[in-house]
C-alpha cells in the first residue's frame, strides 16, 4: 500500500502462495488479495504510461481474481468463506457507485467503477463492468447450491446484503436470491442451523429495508419478513422515511443484469417475456381452481388470506404479492416452514398440471421448436432444484402452461448422495509411522525457534512444545531435553514449561498418578546441567529452587553435585536455600547436608561443617542437627562400625573393624558443634567410658582443638572435671592438658581439680595440668608421687614447674623456683619414694 512498485516483484510470490498446500497460507493470500486488488486497480488507473511489467502484473492480478472465484468450489470451508468475502469486494469495486449507495466511511476513498475513465488506454470500463456482473452471478449460483454449509451460507447472506446497500442497482437480484433461499433451504442443514440461517436472513432483510432504494421492493421484503416471524412494529421501524427515500426514476435495467441467473434453478425464473404465454393460460377449469383453493386451506401454519395470496401469485402472474390483504400471521414454529411450503406448492402445481394436460393432448403434437428449451427446464424441475415462489411474477404460471408436453413424466425423487467420510478413504498409520511423524513435527517446531521469536509467538511455541512432550514417550522427551541442554540459558523457559506441565499432569491424576514422568524430566535437566562443565552454575540453582517438587532421585543428583569439589560451595548453597525456602521438607534436605559433614573428601566435609554451624544457630534446626550429631556419636559404642558409615558403593563386611577414619566420621559433626554447645561434652564422656581402646585413643587425639574452643572457664567443662565419670579419667586429664598447655590454669579450674583429687579420685596425674595453680605446699606434698610416674611424665612435671612447657621457653608463674624444687627433691622421705626415683628426678 505504501510502495506500490513492490507489487511488481511480489505478485509472482503471492500467486504461488495462493496455490500453496497449507490451508492457512491460502486464506491469508485471499485476505491479502482483497486489499491488493483495489490498490492495483487504482495504480493502473492513475498511471499515465503503462509499462510492460505493469501490464503483466495486472494480467496476473486478474487471473488470480478468477482463481479465487473458482475457490468457491474448494473442499475447505474456511477457504470458501474467504473467497466469498473477496467476491463481495470484487463486485463492489467493479460496479459504479450511485448517489444512494450506502458506503462505510472507511471505504469512501476506495476505487470503484465510476472513477475509471471510459477512455482509459488499457483499463476497459465495459470489460470490468461485465466481470463484476459475472462475479455476482457466480456468488448467486454458489448460494443456492444444495450442499452449501451453514457458515458459507451465512457469509453469502451478509455479502449480498452489503452489495445491495452499496450497489442498489443489484437490489432486485439480491431480493430474488433471498426469496429463493427462503423457499428452498439446503436439505443438509440441521435444525439449529436452519434457525440460525433464518435469523440471519431476517437481520439482513431488515438492513436492506432501511436503505432508501428499497421502496420498489418493500412488498417482497415485507412478505419475507412476515414469513420469518418479524413483528409489524419492527418492520415499520425499519421502513425508510419518505423524506429520506430518494425519488429516482425506474430505469430500464441493464440487459445483462436482466439475464443474470441464480444457479441452475434460475432457468425456471425467467421473465414473462422469455417464454410466450399461451393465450388460453388464464382459462383454468373450475375444478382446478377449486382444487388449488382446497389445497391452500390444508397448508399448516398459514392464515387463509396469506395462503390464498401465496398460490394466486403462482397462478396469476400479473398479481403482486403486496396487493393482497395481510392478515394476522403468526410465525411458524417449524424452522423448515419455508422449505416445506415451497415443496407443497411444487407438488400441488404438478398435480394440477397433469390434470390440465390430460384434457388437452393435442397441444403436445403441435409443440413449437421452442420445446427443446422447455424440456431442459422441466428436467431441472424434475431433479428437485430450487424454485423461487415469493415475489415471482408469472414464472410458475408460465411453467404450468408452457411445459405441458413433459407433464406425463412423473417427478423423480431426490436421492441424497452418499455422505463423504474421510475415514472411508484413508488407511490407518502404523505405530512406527505415527512415531516418526510425531518426532518430525516436534523437530520442526524446535528448529523454528528463531522464526517464531521474530514473529512474536515464542510463548505459544513453548506452550505447544511443553504440551506435546508431556503426552509422548521417551524418544520425544530425549529430543527436547537435548535441545534444551544445547542452550540452557536461552531455553530455560521451555525447560520450566515442560517441568510444570509434567507436574500438572501428575496433579490431575492425583492420588492415582505417580511422579515417574516428572521425576525423569527433573533428573534429566539436573543431570544434564551437572555433566556440562561449561554451563553457568547459577542455572542449576535456579532449576532446583523453582522446581515445584524435589524428588528423592533429584535430591540424590543434588548430593552428587555437592560432592563435586569444584562445585561444592554452590551445591551446598542450593541445599541451604532449599532448607530455608521449603520448610515442609526442610529436614529431608538438611539430612543430606548433615550426611556430607562426614564425607571422606576433606573439602566437601569442611564446607558442609561450615554451613551446618551457621544453621545450628537457627532455633528451628538446632534440635535436629544436635540429635543427628549425637546419633553418630553413639555409634562409637558398637564393637564394629555400622553400615551407615559406609557409602552404598563400598562393599563392606559385617564384622569390619573400627579404623581411625570411621571413628573420625562419627566425631566430625559432634566436635564441630561442641564449642557452640558445651553441654555436649557430657555425652562424649559417657560414650568414652563404653568405647574400646582404639576409639579412646582416637578421641584423645582429636579432642584437643574443640576443648580449647570451649575454654577453661566453661561451666560444663568444670562440671565434667568435678563429676568425672568412672573410666573417663584419661579423657578429663586430656582435656585439662589441652586447656593448660599454653595458658595458666584458672583459679576455678584449680579448685575443681583439687576437689576431684582430694575427694574422689586421688590420682596425682590430675594435678599435673594445674601444678602452676597449686600452692607451694601442695606441690611439695605431691612431689613424691609425681616422680614415680613415667620419665616422660616426670619431665613434663618439671617443665611445668620450671616454667618451660614444650621447650618453647614460655615462662609461667610457678609455685616453686628451681632452687626450691631441688631442695624439695632432696627432702623427700625415702619411705615415701624409693631413692632411685628420687635420683632420677
Amino acid at each position: 500500500k505504501r510502495d506500490i512498485e513492490l507489487l511488481l516483484k511480489l505478485i509472482a510470490n503471492l500467486n504461488m502462495l495462493l496455490k500453496d498446500e497449507n490451508v492457512n497460507v491460502v486464506k491469508k493470500a485471499i485476505l491479502t488479495m482483497t486489499q491488493l486488488y483495489k490498490v492495483a486497480l487504482q495504480w493502473m488507473v492513475k498511471s499515465k504510461v503503462i509499462s510492460e511489467l505493469q501490464e503483466a502484473c495486472w494480467e496476473m492480478m486478474a487471473a488470480m481474481a478468477n482463481d479465487i472465484i473458482l475457490l468457491l468450489d474448494s473442499d475447505n470451508d474456511g477457504i470458501r468463506t474467504h473467497a466469498i468475502k473477496f467476491v463481495e469486494g470484487l463486485i463492489i469495486t467493479l460496479s459504479p457507485r450511485m448517489a444512494d449507495s450506502d458506503v462505510p466511511k472507511r471505504h469512501e476513498n476506495d476505487i470503484s467503477l465510476e472513477r475509471i475513465p471510459k477512455d482509459h488506454p488499457y483499463i476497459k470500463y465495459n470489460v470490468l463492468w461485465e466481470e463484476g456482473k459475472a462475479a455476482l452471478e457466480q456468488l448467486l449460483k454458489f448460494m443456492v447450491h444444495p450442499a452449501i454449509s451453514s457458515i458459507n451460507l451465512t457469509a453469502a447472506l451478509g455479502s449480498l446484503a452489503t452489495i445491495a446497500r452499496q450497489r442498489p442497482m443489484f437490489m432486485a437480484e439480491v431480493i430474488q436470491a433471498y426469496e429463493t433461499l427462503h423457499a428452498n433451504l439446503p436439505p443438509t442443514l440441521a435444525k439449529s442451523q436452519v434457525s440460525s440461517v433464518r435469523k440471519n436472513l431476517k437481520l439482513h432483510l431488515l438492513s436492506v429495508l432501511r436503505h432508501p432504494s428499497s421502496g420498489d421492493f418493500q412488498p417482497q421484503i415485507t412478505t419475507l419478513l412476515v414469513d420469518l416471524g418479524t413483528q409489524q412494529a419492527e418492520i415499520a421501524r425499519s421502513m425508510p422515511s419518505p423524506r429520506d427515500a430518494r425519488k429516482r426514476p425506474r430505469d430500464e435495467p441493464d440487459a445483462a443484469l436482466k439475464k443474470m441467473k441464480i444457479g441452475p434453478s434460475q432457468s425456471l425464473l425467467g421473465t414473462s417475456g422469455d417464454i410466450k404465454r399461451p393465450s388460453g393460460s388464464s382459462q383454468c377449469s373450475s375444478g382446478s381452481s377449486q382444487f388449488l383453493l382446497r389445497s391452500s386451506q390444508s397448508l399448516p401454519g398459514h392464515t387463509g388470506a396469506f395462503k390464498t395470496g401465496f398460490f394466486l401469485m403462482l397462478w396469476f402472474p400479473g398479481t403482486r404479492a403486496g396487493s393482497f390483504p395481510a392478515g394476522p400471521a403468526s410465525p411458524s414454529p417449524d424452522p423448515r416452514r419455508g422449505e416445506e411450503s415451497g415443496l407443497s406448492v411444487a407438488a400441488f402445481t404438478g398435480v394440477e398440471q397433469t390434470k390440465h394436460l390430460k384434457e388437452e393432448p393435442k397441444e403436445e403434437k403441435t409443440a413449437k421448436p421452442e420445446s427443446v428449451v422447455i424440456k431442459r427446464r422441466l428436467s431441472a424441475l424434475a431433479q428437485g432444484q430450487a424454485i423461487s415462489v415469493l415475489g415471482a411474477q408469472g414464472s410458475a404460471a408460465n411453467l404450468l402452461e408452457e411445459e405441458a408436453p413433459q407433464a406425463k413424466r412423473r417427478p423423480e425423487p431426490i436421492i441424497p448422495a452418499k455422505v463423504f467420510r474421510l475415514s472411508d478413504v484413508l488407511k490407518p498409520l502404523s505405530d512406527a509411522q505415527m512415531e516418526k511423524l510425531k518426532l518430525s513435527a516436534v523437530k520442526r517446531i524446535l528448529r523454528a525457534e528463531r522464526a517464531v521469536a521474530c514473529s512474536g509467538a515464542a510463548q505459544a511455541r513453548v506452550k505447544i512444545l511443553a504440551s506435546l512432550v508431556t503426552q509422548f514417550e521417551v524418544p520425544l522427551k530425549s529430543e527436547v531435553l537435548a535441545f534444551i541442554l544445547d542452550d540452557v540459558r536461552g531455553r530455560l523457559d521451555l525447560a520450566f514449561a515442560w517441568l510444570f506441565q509434567e507436574y500438572n499432569a501428575y496433579l490431575s491424576r492425583f492420588p492415582a498418578g505417580n511422579l515417574e514422568r516428572y521425576d525423569e524430566c527433573l533428573i534429566g535437566l539436573l543431570a544434564g546441567l551437572q555433566e556440562k562443565p561449561d554451563q553457568k552454575d547459577g542455572i542449576f540453582t535456579k532449576v532446583v529452587l523453582e522446581a515445584p517438587l524435589i524428588t528423592e532421585s533429584a535430591l540424590e543428583v543434588i548430593r552428587k553435585y555437592c560432592e563435586d569439589e569444584s562445585r561444592t560451595y554452590l551445591g551446598m548453597s542450593t541445599l541451604r536455600d532449599l532448607i530455608f525456602k521449603r520448610p515442609s521438607r526442610q529436614f529431608q534436605y538438611l539430612h543430606v547436608l548433615l550426611d556430607l559433614s562426614s564425607h571422606e573428601k576433606d573439602k566437601v566435609r569442611q564446607q558442609a561443617l561450615l554451613f551446618i554451624k551457621r544453621m545450628y544457630e537457627k532455633d528451628q534446626l538446632r534440635e535436629y542437627v544436635e540429635k543427628f550429631a549425637l546419633n553418630y556419636l553413639q555409634l562409637l559404642v558398637h564393637p564394629n562400625p555400622p553400615s551407615v558409615l559406609f557409602g552404598a558403593d563400598k562393599d563392606t563386611e559385617v564384622a569390619a573393624p573400627w579404623t581411625e577414619e570411621t571413628i573420625k566420621q562419627c566425631l566430625y559433626l559432634y566436635l564441630a558443634l561442641l564449642p557452640h554447645n558445651h553441654k555436649l561434652i557430657h555425652e562424649l564422656a559417657s560414650v568414652y567410658t563404653e568405647a574400646i581402646a582404639d576409639i579412646k585413643r582416637t578421641v584423645l587425639r582429636v579432642i584437643e582443638q574443640p576443648i580449647r574452643g570451649m575454654g577453661m572457664n566453661s561451666p560444663e567443662l568444670l562440671l565434667l572435671v568435678e563429676n568425672c565419670p568412672k573410666g573417663a579419667e584419661t579423657l578429663v586429664t586430656r582435656c585439662l592438658h589441652s586447656l593448660t598447655d599454653k595458658v595458666p590454669p584458672s583459679p576455678e579450674l584449680v579448685k575443681r581439680v583439687r576437689d576431684l583429687y582430694h575427694k574422689r579420685l586421688p590420682d596425682v596425674r590430675f594435678l599435673i595440668p594445674v601444678l602452676n595453680g597449686l600452692e607451694k605446699k601442695e606441690v611439695i606434698q605431691a612431689l613424691p608421687k609425681l616422680i614415680k610416674l613415667n620419665p616422660i611424665v616426670v619431665k613434663e612435671v618439671f617443665n611445668r614447674l620450671l616454667g618451660t612447657q614444650h621447650g618453647d621457653g614460655t615462662s609461667a608463674v610457678s609455685p616453686l623456683n628451681p632452687g626450691e624444687l631441688l631442695i624439695a627433691l632432696h627432702n623427700i622421705d625415702s619411705s615415701k619414694c624409693d631413692m632411685k626415683s628420687i635420683i632420677k628426678g
